[in-house]
């Protein structure tokens, strides 16, 4: 099969991400809406982009936005997990590293590259996956504190487990951001969004 009908196909099969949808809410016109995987992806580019400046000093923007454009697809496959779901958690690196081998592998070569952003983002080891990761953490805060918490409240979620689970007093990310970060969650106790 020539190169360019291969990327076709998985461009193709990719699009199926706008089905994919996060446990993520957020207001649209008054309406509560649950975001999707498409959303959330340009969503989060759209952060690393804008906050760039936050970014340790030599950070590669560019490199930060391919892994945040890669790193969700494998829900195709995967299906969304939510973060503070232990049972789904459980095998979710399993599930996710197979949806990777069946999705990249469409592409050949092109696919092994693709799959090695993936793979940076998960390990989470360079400056580019640190802030990455920092973005996919920090949207979803937002969206719940701005739907009163929204899937906080709805699962009974602790701002000990946002701590950790964002590992937010670890993470290698500008102090401002942990300011803001920490704002909002002390906020958000004291508004009853999230449980103390």
């Amino acid at each position: 099969m020539d190169k360019l009908k291969k990327q076709m196909e998985f461009l193709v099969e990719i699009s199926k991400m706008k089905s994919i949808y996060r446990q993520s809410i957020y207001y649209e016109n008054g309406t509560i809406k649950r975001e999707n995987d498409a959303e959330h992806s340009w969503h989060i580019c759209m952060y690393a982009l804008v906050l760039s400046e936050y970014a340790p000093e030599g950070t590669d923007i560019s490199r930060c936005i391919k892994m945040l454009l890669m790193h969700d697809l494998v829900e195709i496959y995967a299906g969304d997990t939510y973060l503070y779901d232990e049972k789904g958690n459980a095998d979710k690196a399993r599930r996710e590293a197979e949806a990777a081998d069946k999705l990249y592998s469409m592409l050949g070569e092109q696919g092994d590259e693709l799959k090695k952003l993936w793979l940076e983002f998960e390990e989470n080891s360079t400056d580019e996956a640190q802030f990455a990761n920092a973005m996919d953490r920090l949207q979803p805060l937002l969206l719940n504190y701005l739907t009163q918490g929204g899937k906080w409240r709805e699962n009974n979620v602790h701002i000990s487990q946002v701590l950790e689970k964002g590992k937010w007093q670890t993470r290698k990310v500008d102090d401002r951001i942990k300011k803001l970060v920490s704002d909002i969650l002390e906020d958000s106790v004291k508004k009853g969004y999230l449980l103390p």
